[in-house]
C-alpha cells in the first residue's frame, strides 16, 4: 500500500511542473485525493458492500469535484490534473499511467447492464475537457485532445482531435515536453481544406496556361519603374486570403516585406504558427499572383522564423 502511495506522489511530481513539495502535492491535489478514495470505495464495491462504496463515492465528489463510480477499474500511476467535473462510469477501465485533464467524461451510451464505457490502454493523455462515449477502446500511447467527442475506439500510438473526434497522425515521442503539450495538436479538417486548395491552385495554373497558349503571346510592354512594380505587387498580394480566417495576406501582416529587382520578387513572409496545415497552399498562391507580374519571373518566398501577431493598423 505504501509503494502505491509513494508511486502516486511521485506521479504528481512527473506530470505536473507546478508540484513544489509532498507536503502541498499530500493536501492540495484533489485529483490525487480522488484516486485514492476510489480505490477505497472499488475495495468496498469488490466485496460486496455496494452502498458504502456508493456512499463513499458520493463524498469523493462531494470533497474533489471528481465523480467515480466505484465499480471502474483504475490502474497503476494514473493521475488527474485539476480534477473538477471529471466524470468515470461504472464499467470504465484505466490502464497505467494515464494521464486526464479536468473535464474528462468516461460516459456510457447504453441503458443495458453490460460493458457500456470506454476502456483506455496505459500512457495515454486526455486533453481537458474532452468526452470519450460507448464501450470503444483507447490503445497504449494515445492521445486524445483537448474538447474531441470520441465516439469510435482510437489505434495504439494515434493522435484524435475535433467533434467528432477523427485521427490527425500518430503521437509524437513520448519525452516530458511531448507528452504534456496536448494543446499542440495537428487539425486535420484543415489539412485535407490544404490538399483540396493546393489541387485547385495547380488546376488553375493550368488552365491560365491553356488560355495564355490560346490567346498566344502577348507583345512586350516597356518596363516600369521598380516602385510601381513593388507596388503592384502589394496590390496583388491583397488579393489572396486565408482560408482559415478570412483575411488577405496584407491585411493579417503576413507579408512583411517585398523587394523587387529586375525579374526577379523576394516576398517576406510569416505564418500564423509554425505548424500551419495551409503554408504549402500560401506560398504558392504568392508565387502565382507575382509571376508573370510586370515581366517577373522569379519568385522566393522566404518565411520568418519570427511570431505572427495582429498588425496594429
Amino acid at each position: 500500500m505504501f509503494r502505491t502511495l509513494r508511486e502516486d506522489i511521485a506521479t504528481v511530481f512527473a506530470k505536473d511542473p507546478a508540484a513544489r513539495t509532498v507536503w502541498e502535492v499530500l493536501f492540495t491535489y484533489p485529483g490525487l485525493h480522488a484516486i485514492w478514495l476510489h480505490r477505497l470505495a472499488h475495495f468496498l464495491w469488490r466485496r460486496g458492500f455496494k452502498f458504502l462504496g456508493r456512499l463513499l463515492s458520493h463524498i469523493n465528489r462531494f470533497l474533489t469535484g471528481v465523480e467515480i463510480h466505484p465499480g471502474a477499474k483504475i490502474g497503476r500511476r494514473c493521475f488527474i490534473d485539476h480534477g473538477m467535473g471529471v466524470v468515470i462510469g461504472e464499467t470504465a477501465e484505466l490502464g497505467d499511467d494515464v494521464l486526464l485533464y479536468q473535464g474528462v467524461v468516461l460516459g456510457g451510451t447504453s441503458l443495458q447492464k453490460t460493458k457500456r464505457h470506454p476502456t483506455v490502454g496505459n500512457r495515454v493523455v486526455i486533453g481537458a475537457g474532452a468526452i470519450l462515449l460507448g464501450p470503444i477502446t483507447v490503445g497504449d500511447d494515445a492521445r486524445i485532445g483537448a474538447g474531441s467527442v470520441v465516439v469510435k475506439s482510437v489505434p495504439a500510438g494515434a493522435t484524435v482531435v475535433g467533434v467528432p473526434a477523427r485521427l490527425a497522425g500518430p503521437r509524437e515521442p513520448a519525452d516530458l515536453t511531448g507528452y504534456l503539450e496536448h494543446g499542440r495538436l495537428p487539425d486535420p479538417v484543415m489539412q485535407a481544406l490544404g490538399q483540396v486548395l493546393e489541387r485547385y491552385s495547380r488546376l488553375e495554373e493550368r488552365v491560365r496556361a491553356l488560355e495564355e497558349a490560346l490567346a498566344g503571346a502577348p507583345p512586350p510592354s516597356p518596363p516600369s519603374p521598380p516602385e510601381e512594380v513593388r507596388a503592384r505587387a502589394w496590390d496583388a498580394l491583397r488579393g489572396i486570403s486565408d482560408p482559415e480566417v478570412g483575411f488577405n495576406l496584407v491585411e493579417m501582416g503576413l507579408i512583411r516585406d517585398v523587394r523587387v529587382e529586375g525579374k526577379r520578387a523576394e516576398v517576406y513572409m510569416v505564418l500564423t504558427s509554425p505548424t500551419c496545415p495551409l503554408a504549402g497552399y500560401l506560398t504558392e498562391q504568392v508565387r502565382r499572383a507575382l509571376r508573370g507580374l510586370d515581366g517577373i519571373e522569379t519568385v522566393e518566398v522566404r518565411l520568418l522564423d519570427e511570431p505572427w501577431h495582429w498588425p496594429s493598423t
